[in-house]
């Protein structure tokens, strides 16, 4: 592994000739030689890729057995100064019975073998004819190759660092792999040698097998089946390959190529370290003694970086899942509200509606309650409360919003309030304090808290995810409520879920006052606007961009990363935006802001938890209001230092 966990794996599909074990030897090497090229440090082959899986009745000739040993020696030698590690297949005579093995091999020497445990004895291979089954069978050594090594199922290996596990093709597919008593003894790394003939249909059960074995296993796992010269009698066989970590598929070959494919990835053994340690039903060590070999290889300082960085980890690249993931969201915040409404016997709500698009999505939210619980949507009150800082564009889509949603309008001006109350408190006219902005929000919630126990209702609370870790929030003003249906969705994602109900559900021309929304500079509008009347306090300006807050949060919340790592990762995911040292200053603002603000979280109002990173303080996010940043920013300042 590198400095920052990343184990560089491939999965490598050669072209085979049945039975021809010399050149099928031959192609092995090469490409554990193109592997090493590109600094992989575990190169996975399918299925008896030194014979080809479809020798049949070959298997038991001795030549072929001897020759296939052979050509392991060949590739061996071949490949013995390479600082790459491979798992082949061939069959293997033990005591008087064939096994169908995977030889795990690295600087010219055999660091075990392990057996295929589930011998099928149906479909279109019956291997039982052949093999028998590695299943129970005790570690043992024996020879292959003028080396004495081990050979059992029961065995794990330390590649770099990395602790890997290894099952063959229908072990995957039974009720109880292998690989969860890998995991157990502590494998996060699973290699499976395969050759599972094509048929329609079968390549997307075979992905959601991989997917949901690494996710339950908390692992990498990476899937090599054969592909292009095994027999074609009466099978095609069409070179799949997939390397998925904790549910996530990292990269797939192309299926059904003449060609040999090398799939190379780098997965993060690091980030499965950290998933484990922090789910409390996942303990390894539990499943018995393991043999375990070690080899330890150099890496390469500057090779390539084999992984795609999402830049945004809250909101789906795809299309269609980013869709079905905002509808998702609206229907678990809606149906918060609306459990909390019910409890409460409330037919009535008061929203505090800015023209921003955390207040939109709120109202979204309650429209959406209402309308289930079959409630009128007169009892939901919007209250527009402009002030010295209020836009034209702002205030129009406010109103604009409201009246087409059917909601009761109401308008309360905040500017004769605040000044009354300014100079109660002797605030200076030309004052532009945190006090003179905190008064304003402070302010609006009074009024949104008095309405709400005038007409017997709820105050729901419009702050984000985003704006939480910040502590973008004033206390015990917006940063209060009576249920905040937008605590867990960071702003990045909001920004979404909004666009994206415009063009599904919007309904009375709704949609194009949603797409302004969206277009408007996210603001507290709590200073003045500029001589032309436009937004002049633009919260990213001041904070940072909440595409980087809301990376660094993620990475550090959720996946355990420090400021190193975190910064690797968001040069690559913001390579063409962002530079080093720009990334840098807002990472400093993020640590410096989240230690500071705990005390925000610390009391929060309840609200609908909708994705794996929230920080409600009464079971997701424990951590003191007076814990010190002093670790983090310690780090940051020593990569700033590199920058000099």
């Amino acid at each position: 592994m590198d400095r920052y966990g990343f184990l560089k794996v491939a999965a490598a599909i050669p072209t085979v000739r049945v039975a021809d074990t010399a050149w099928n030897g031959g192609r092995i090497a090469s490409l554990v030689e193109q592997a090493a090229g590109r600094g992989v440090e575990v190169v996975v082959f399918p299925e008896l890729s030194v014979t080809g899986y479809t020798c049949g009745d070959l298997f038991l000739q001795p030549a072929l057995l001897a020759a296939a040993e052979a050509a392991l020696c060949e590739v061996l030698h071949r490949t013995a100064d390479l600082n790459t590690a491979f798992v082949a297949g061939l069959p293997v005579a033990v005591d008087d019975a064939l096994y169908n093995c995977a030889v795990v091999a690295a600087a010219g020497e055999i660091l075990g073998i392990v057996p295929k445990s589930k011998i099928p004895a149906y479909g279109e291979f019956y291997e039982s004819r052949w093999f028998a089954s590695g299943e129970g069978h005790p570690t043992t050594e024996i020879d292959l190759c003028g080396q004495r090594v081990p050979f059992g199922a029961a065995q794990l290996f330390d590649l770099n660092g990395a602790r890997c596990g290894v099952e063959i093709c229908e072990d995957l597919w039974v009720p109880e792999p292998p690989s969860v008593r890998l995991a157990a003894a502590g494998a996060e790394v699973m290699f499976n040698l395969s050759a599972s003939p094509e048929t329609v249909g079968k390549s997307d059960y075979v992905r959601q097998l991989v997917l949901q074995q690494s996710a339950r296993m908390r692992s990498a796992y990476v899937y090599c089946s054969a592909g292009f010269g095994e027999s074609s009698t009466d099978l095609v066989f069409a070179g799949n390959a997939l390397v998925a970590e904790n549910g996530t598929l990292l990269a797939a070959s192309e299926r059904f190529s003449l060609d040999e494919q090398l799939l190379v990835a780098d997965v993060d053994c690091q980030l499965l370290r950290n998933d484990r340690c922090r789910t409390t039903t996942f303990r390894h060590g539990a499943a018995g003694n393991y043999a375990t070999a070690a080899v330890s290889m150099p890496v390469e300082e500057g090779r390539p970086f084999d992984r795609t960085v999402d830049p945004m980890p809250f909101v789906p690249q795809d299309t269609s899942r980013r869709h079905d993931r905002c509808g998702e969201i609206l229907d678990m915040q809606a149906t918060g509200l609306a459990q909390r409404l019910r409890h409460t016997h409330c037919r009535r709500v008061v929203i505090g509606i800015s023209g921003g698009l955390d207040s939109t999505l709120a109202l979204l939210v309650a429209v959406r309650a209402f309308d289930r619980l079959k409630l009128d949507r007169h009892g939901i009150f919007g209250i527009t409360m402009p002030g010295f800082g209020t836009t034209d564009r702002t205030y129009n889509n406010a109103l604009e919003l409201m009246r087409r949603l059917g909601i009761t309008v109401r308008e309360i001006p905040i500017r004769a309030a605040c000044e009354q109350h300014f100079r109660d408190i002797g605030l200076p006219e030309e004052d532009r304090s945190t006090t003179y902005e905190n008064a304003q929000a402070r302010e609006r919630t009074q009024i949104l808290m008095d309405v709400a126990n005038r007409e017997g209702a709820l105050v729901i609370g419009t702050g984000d995810l985003s704006e939480l870790a910040l502590g973008w929030a004033t206390y015990n003003g917006d940063h209060m409520s009576m249920y905040g249906v937008n605590g867990s969705v960071p702003k990045t994602l909001v920004r979404h879920i909004v666009k994206w109900y415009a063009g599904h559900c919007a309904e009375n021309h709704v949609g194009e006052i949603l797409r302004d929304v969206v277009a408007t500079p996210v603001s507290p509008e709590l200073l003045p606007a500029d001589a032309e009347g436009d937004i002049a306090q633009k919260t990213e300006d001041l904070v940072g961009p909440y595409e980087l807050h809301d990376f660094f949060l993620y990475r550090f919340v959720r996946q355990g990363f420090s400021p190193e790592k975190i910064l690797f990762l968001a040069c690559r995911a913001f390579e063409k935006r962002y530079d080093r040292a720009t990334i840098l200053h807002w990472m400093r603002i993020f640590f410096t802001r989240f230690f500071a603000q705990q005390f925000k979280r610390s009391a929060l109002p309840d609200g609908p938890k909708v994705g794996s990173v929230t920080l409600s303080p009464r079971g997701d996010w424990r951590m003191p209001s007076d814990a010190s940043a002093e670790v983090w920013l310690v780090e940051i300042n020593q990569l700033e230092k590199e920058d000099i």
